[in-house]
């Protein structure tokens, strides 16, 4: 899959927009000539075409002030949820996702969350998640893999109708952007060899793409190009 041509401009919030993914999905909106509302604790850089806002995720209220814009009109068309804490912290990540996801029904705002691989299932054996399979999971990353199953679960319960969650493969890492991927759903991508990965540069790409045009799925993944997809609609 390539990424198609801009479509009108619209603004777009990232939450976490300082982190690894958070960064480059606001590079790529930029490139198509988008703008870009950055929520981070720490300035996300300086652009004509970005408005930083400082915010801590964690409080709800700092949050909807953030989103819900002036006047009551909110100044962004969809929010990109993009955090990763160290150590993982659960009831961080599903209390924020749910906020942002209150906030969103009431504004009708598209979300898109950055979620885990381990939500994803296991394409050695489709009857468990990621989770849960020792081959992509070790046990040192359980906590990891268990917070993202709880986030999409969190997203799956909210009565919020218009998001969509995205998986990465495995390996997430920066690298080149080549603009090509492999688009899956519910099951992990891998190549004839194993691997299962893609460049953060190249899921910002994705991400960007799903929200121009958004798709039928509100659980889909990613992975470099020359992956293979699991049973199920793949593009």
């Amino acid at each position: 899959m390539t990424a198609d041509a801009p479509s009108t401009p619209r603004t777009i919030a990232v939450l976490g927009a300082t982190g690894m993914v958070g960064s480059r999905v606001i590079s790529e909106a930029l490139g198509r000539g988008h703008r870009v509302l950055a929520l981070s604790r720490r300035p996300a850089g300086e652009h004509p075409s970005v408005t930083s806002v400082p915010v801590d995720a964690a409080d709800a209220r700092a949050l909807r002030e953030a989103l819900a814009g002036s006047a009551g009109r909110p100044d962004a068309d969809a929010v990109v949820v993009a955090l990763r804490t160290e150590p993982v912290d659960q009831d961080f990540l599903v209390s924020t996702t749910r906020t942002v996801l209150d906030i969103a029904a009431e504004f009708r705002i598209r979300v898109l969350v950055v979620g885990g691989a381990g939500a994803l299932r296991s394409p050695g054996d489709e009857e468990i998640l990621v989770a849960d399979d020792p081959a992509y999971v070790p046990d040192a990353l359980k906590p990891v893999a268990a917070a993202g199953v709880s986030q999409l679960r969190a997203c799956r319960n909210h009565a919020h109708g218009d998001w969509v969650y995205l998986s990465p493969p495995a390996l997430l890492e920066p690298g080149v952007r080549t603009g090509r991927y492999r688009r899956g759903t519910t099951t992990m991508l891998t190549t004839d060899d194993g691997r299962s990965w893609i460049s953060a540069e190249d899921l910002a790409v994705a991400a960007v793409d799903e929200l121009e045009s958004p798709g039928a799925h509100t659980h889909i993944t990613v992975a470099h190009a020359d992956a293979r997809g699991g049973p199920g609609p793949a593009s």
